[in-house]
Formats: structure tokens, C-alpha cells, sequence
């Protein structure tokens, strides 16, 4: 088999500046694979343009079952002395993911079953709060108990205000502000639902310590990246300080940013992303490390229906999984991009059985939201 065309879609979110990254790998056997990467960088016209150009010098003509020379190509040649980048490394990830989904397709099973098989029948998955910044205590516990209601577990919310450009140092005001939410939203839950912090680097590390030691009372589930994520030093002498699981990974690419994260004992839960860090076989591969080191994964979701399926299929066959970022349910935009939505509902994700990545992109919906093709 060899692959022989690729589509790229640019597809605006409604009432969103989000803008989704979409491909198709075209095939001589007429099997298709989809892929999707993450837009960080808000880049998404560049992206489709390396795709297209990438595509024709390395990709066109090569055998989809090849995923790792495949990868290891792109990775070498378009990288500049081997370094990994915020606009190359998700693009590849999308490369990557379609040609899994080929090869799924081929043989007839979803991915997991060619990465190991299932270690999970349900996928445990945890949202947003749903938190407007100064909202007060009775507000957000309010819209904690929907969410209970709502059939979900746990769930996160990040009331520390600005994310850019500089970590600092909060006010005594902003602590007792945020431990005031936190004590209304854990007060609403009781123990039903678990409870995280997801921070985006806003603190210095002795702000993120001195607000993790007034949190501690509420056993919170992860403090999501207390500082920014680029010195593991510092968030290493965060998380040895605080008695809160510290969780990041979200903007790390590929395996070789995961070494010190893990070996400085910087994060206990890896918050990977496989439409950024390289693709399933490359998350695979971190999830691996992750597990060596007895750390768990709980990979991070904020993009379209083709990332979350690539990400339920690494979660499902990783014994180390612990938890799936998400929605409360599989609706709105995301499921109507696709023909047949993956089951996620009331806190729980089921895995599909559906050959490859278990979701194909609607035709139809592409052609009404995309703003750019090639």
C-alpha cells in the first residue's frame, strides 16, 4: 500500500476564534486516514502549507504500515539539527495519527489493539468548570453541583487570573479569594468528585507553593503546571515542596522534553497531548517512560473530534492511564464533524470497536466549516 494524495482543512469553530487543523492521507487501495494537530501557536495556514509541502517531499509514495520511518524521516528533515518545533512537531503528530488509522482500517481493529490491546473498558474523563474570572465562591459551587449532577467525577478550573506574560507573585487578596472557591466548590461536591487546579504557569515557584499550602486542605487532584513549564528545576522544587500531585506535559514535544519532567520527579501526571507531542506511537512511547518512572498520564484534549479520538485510543491500551481530559459529553461541534460520535457520557468515555481511530469526518461538515483547503 502506498499513500498517494493528502487533504488538508482549515475549519473555523463557531462563536470561537479556535481554529481545527485537519488531514486525510489518500490511499492506493482507497483507504483513507484522518489526522489532526494541534494549533497552539494559532498558526493554522502555515500548518496546512508545511503539510502540503512536507507531504509531497516525504509522505506521497511512502507505505502507511511504516509509521516509524516515516516519522523518523519527517522528524529528522524538517527539523533544524534535530529540534523539535511548535508548528512542525503537531503536523507530524497529524501525519502520524492518519496513518495509524490506515492501518487500522487495513486489519480490521481499532489502534489500541495494535499498541497491546485494551488495559481499560471505560475511560474515566474529567471537564471545565465552567468559571467566569471574579466569580464568587456560591457561583462556582453552584456550577459544580451541575456537574455532579451531570454524572461527572472530577473536573478543573483555573481562577488565578491573567495568563501572560509573566509568572507572579499573587496578593494576599487573590490567595484568600481563590481559597475561598475552592473551599465553596469542595464544600458543594463533598467527596464525590475530584477537584484540580488547572493553572497555566501564572505563579512564580514561591507563590505556587505558598497557594498549594493553603489548597492542601481540600485534597485537590493535580495542581496543573503551578509554574511555566519551560524550567523543570524550578517546577521540580515546587512539586517536592507541596503535598498536591503536580500535573504538565501539555506543551512538551516529543519524548526527549519528558525526560527531565520525569527524572527531576517534576510531575507526577503527564499531561501529553497526542495532536502536539509527536502522535500516538511517540505518546505511547512517553506513556511508557511515564510508567517506569510510576507516574500516571492524563492526556490533554482541547481541540477537535480527531485529536480526542487519537487520544482515547493511547488511553485505552495505557495501564498507566488515569484520567481523560474532555467534555461531559460527546456533542455539539465535535460530534457533528464526524459520522458516528464516540460514546462519551456521564464521566465516561466508552472506547470504540470501530476499525482504526473509530471516527470518520463528515464530508458534509468539513465543506460547511472550513475556511481554507489544500
Amino acid at each position: 500500500m502506498k499513500i498517494t494524495g493528502i487533504h488538508s482543512y482549515i475549519v473555523s469553530r463557531p462563536g470561537s476564534e479556535a481554529k481545527w487543523v485537519f488531514l486525510k492521507l489518500l490511499t492506493d487501495e482507497g483507504i483513507e486516514g484522518a489526522g489532526e494537530c494541534s494549533n497552539y501557536s494559532y498558526r493554522e495556514h502555515t500548518m496546512v502549507r508545511l503539510m502540503q509541502e512536507l507531504g509531497a517531499q516525504y509522505v506521497v509514495g511512502s507505505d502507511p504500515f511504516r509509521i516509524e520511518d516515516l516519522t523518523r524521516r519527517l522528524y529528522s528533515g524538517i527539523h533544524d539539527y534535530r529540534h523539535s518545533g511548535m508548528v512542525e512537531t503537531p503536523v507530524i503528530s497529524a501525519f502520524e495519527m492518519a496513518c495509524w488509522d490506515i492501518v487500522g482500517k487495513a486489519l480490521g481493529q481499532p489502534i489500541y489493539n495494535l499498541l497491546g490491546g485494551a488495559c481499560h473498558d471505560k475511560l474515566r474523563a474529567y471537564t471545565g468548570l465552567p468559571y467566569r474570572h471574579g466569580a464568587s465562591p456560591e457561583e462556582c459551587a453552584a456550577e459544580a453541583v451541575k456537574l455532579v449532577e451531570q454524572g461527572i467525577t472530577a473536573f478543573k478550573f483555573d481562577p488565578l487570573g491573567p495568563k501572560f506574560p509573566n509568572p507572579r507573585n499573587l496578593s494576599l487578596k487573590e490567595l484568600r479569594y481563590i481559597e475561598s472557591v475552592f473551599g465553596a466548590v469542595r464544600k458543594a461536591v463533598g467527596d464525590e468528585c475530584d477537584i484540580g487546579l488547572g493553572s497555566h504557569g501564572q505563579c512564580s515557584p514561591f507563590s505556587a507553593i505558598r497557594l498549594a499550602k493553603r489548597l492542601e486542605q481540600f485534597d485537590l487532584f493535580f495542581y496543573e503546571e503551578p509554574v511555566p513549564p519551560e524550567n523543570v528545576d524550578e517546577m521540580a522544587r515546587v512539586a517536592h515542596a507541596i503535598n498536591i500531585p503536580v500535573a504538565a506535559g501539555e506543551r512538551r514535544l516529543t519524548k526527549f522534553e519528558f525526560v527531565d519532567l520525569l527524572q527531576k520527579r517534576a510531575a507526577a501526571i503527564l499531561q501529553l497531548d497526542v495532536s502536539h507531542c509527536g502522535g500516538i506511537l511517540e505518546a505511547k512511547k512517553i506513556a511508557g517512560m511515564a510508567e517506569a518512572h510510576y507516574a500516571m498520564i492524563a492526556p490533554h484534549l482541547a481541540y477537535g473530534p480527531v485529536a480526542a479520538a487519537a487520544a482515547v485510543q493511547l488511553s485505552t491500551c495505557s495501564p498507566n492511564f488515569l484520567i481523560q481530559e474532555g467534555g461531559v459529553t460527546w456533542s455539539g461541534f465535535r460530534a457533528e464533524l464526524v459520522k458516528e460520535p464516540i460514546l462519551w457520557e456521564k464521566g465516561y468515555v466508552t472506547p470504540p470497536s470501530r476499525p482504526g481511530l473509530g471516527v470518520e469526518l463528515d464530508e458534509k461538515a468539513l465543506a460547511k466549516y472550513a475556511i481554507a483547503t489544500a
